[in-house]
């Protein structure tokens, strides 16, 4: 059966630009991306396939494009279900579908490009009202890096809307002192980063007591955009 998302992408597939997103992605034996397969499509087209067929495109055809070998087909049909998402807000049945699809397929969300287009337009705002409890479960147990990151970067929905306290408790679970991957890193970096944007002085606090322990790239992206001599400070404490 022919499947209109599937079939769109593959017809814009570039087998010149496969290696050089093979290697942007770390597809390489022992990288991050190990194994993962592209047909060479960047991202703006990408999008632009989902906004001309997102309202034709059924669960059934995400059932079979999110299981795709093919990243930008995964990545396709994750814009589809934001899309579909967010056009139910007031249809909560079909937003509970749209999470409940997410989650039984989050194995799928297996790059960082993946989660970070996807579970913050999708759980971020389905839980602003909502227990938030699976997002410290992902964080603290998930099976992979990309779950862990997909319990952070969530939380930039609730930033967006000035509620800080979960970034800065869910960040708190990822100074255990074990070794933690770059990825994840940068992403609890770049989620303090914004919630200092929000509150400086807040940032400030929670980073005096926790600097000495942070991973030092954590520590860079979160105190980015701090001028010269207060990231001095936090760098010095190292």
């Amino acid at each position: 059966m022919s499947n209109i998302l599937f079939d769109a992408m593959y017809a814009l597939r570039d087998p010149d630009k496969v290696a050089g997103l093979s290697r942007f992605f770390k597809t390489g034996p022992g990288q991050y991306g190990e194994g993962d397969v592209f047909l060479g499509i960047k991202v703006p087209f990408t999008r632009q396939v989902v906004k001309e067929l997102w309202r034709d495109v059924s669960f059934d055809d995400l059932e079979e494009c999110i299981a795709s070998e093919f990243h930008e087909v995964r990545l396709a049909a994750l814009l589809c279900l934001v899309r579909i998402f967010n056009s139910a807000k007031k249809n909560p049945v079909l937003r509970e579908k749209c999470v409940g699809f997410y989650l039984s397929h989050i194995s799928y969300v297996n790059n960082w490009d993946l989660v970070d287009l996807s579970c913050y337009e999708i759980l971020g705002p389905f839980l602003l009202d909502r227990d938030r409890t699976m997002l410290y479960d992902l964080a603290r147990n998930g099976k992979t890096i990309w779950e862990r990151r997909i319990g952070i970067v969530s939380t930039m929905s609730f930033v967006r809307r000035g509620e800080l306290d979960d970034t800065f408790a869910i960040a708190d679970i990822f100074l255990d002192g074990k070794p933690l991957h770059d990825l994840l890193q940068k992403a609890v970096g770049w989620l303090l980063r914004e919630a200092g944007e929000r509150d400086e002085d807040r940032l400030c606090a929670w980073l005096e007591p926790r600097c000495k322990s942070m991973p030092r790239t954590m520590l860079r992206y979160a105190i980015e955009k701090f001028p010269q001599e207060q990231r001095l400070h936090f760098l010095s404490s190292v």
